[in-house]
C-alpha cells in the first residue's frame, strides 16, 4: 500500500468510527443510548448535550475528511486527530481511576490510543511540512 494511502487510511478510519459514535449519541438518544449503554436519556437537557456532542463529533470528522481530500490540510487534520483522540483517552483513563472501569468505554479507550499512536507515527514518518524541512 503506498504511503499516501496509509496517511489517508488513518484519518478515514478515524472519521468512520467518530461518525458512527456521533450517530449513536445524537440521532435518537432516548432509544439508541439505552441499547448501547447502561442508562436512559429522558430529559431535554441530556438530549441537548448528546446532540451537541454529535454535532461536535461530526464537525471534527468532517475536517479529517477534508484533510484526506485536500493534502495541504493533512498535517493539521492529523494534529487535530491526535489532540481529539488524546483528549478522549485522557478523560477515559481519569474516569477509570476516579469512577471505576467500564467494558464498553475501555474498548473505546483502546481504539482512541490506537488512533493517537497511529497519528503520531504518521506525523513522524509522513510529515511534509515545508517549515519543518527548512530547519
Amino acid at each position: 500500500m503506498p504511503k499516501h494511502s496509509l496517511q489517508k487510511l488513518h484519518l478515514g478510519l478515524s472519521a468512520l468510527v467518530v461518525i458512527g459514535v456521533a450517530i449513536i449519541y445524537g440521532a435518537n438518544p432516548t432509544k439508541l443510548l439505552s441499547v448501547f449503554f447502561d442508562f436512559n436519556v429522558q430529559s431535554v437537557d441530556l438530549k441537548n448535550i448528546f446532540r451537541a456532542m454529535m454535532g461536535l463529533y461530526l464537525a471534527i470528522a468532517s475536517y479529517w475528511i477534508y484533510g484526506i481530500i485536500r493534502p495541504i490540510h493533512w498535517r493539521s487534520a492529523t494534529l487535530v486527530n491526535i489532540i481529539f483522540m488524546g483528549g478522549l483517552a485522557f478523560g477515559r483513563i481519569l474516569s477509570s481511576f476516579l469512577d471505576g472501569f467500564s467494558i464498553p468505554f475501555t474498548k473505546g479507550l483502546i481504539l482512541e490510543l490506537i488512533f493517537l499512536i497511529w497519528g503520531l507515527y504518521n506525523l513522524k514518518n509522513y510529515d511534509t511540512d515545508p517549515i519543518k524541512k527548512n530547519k
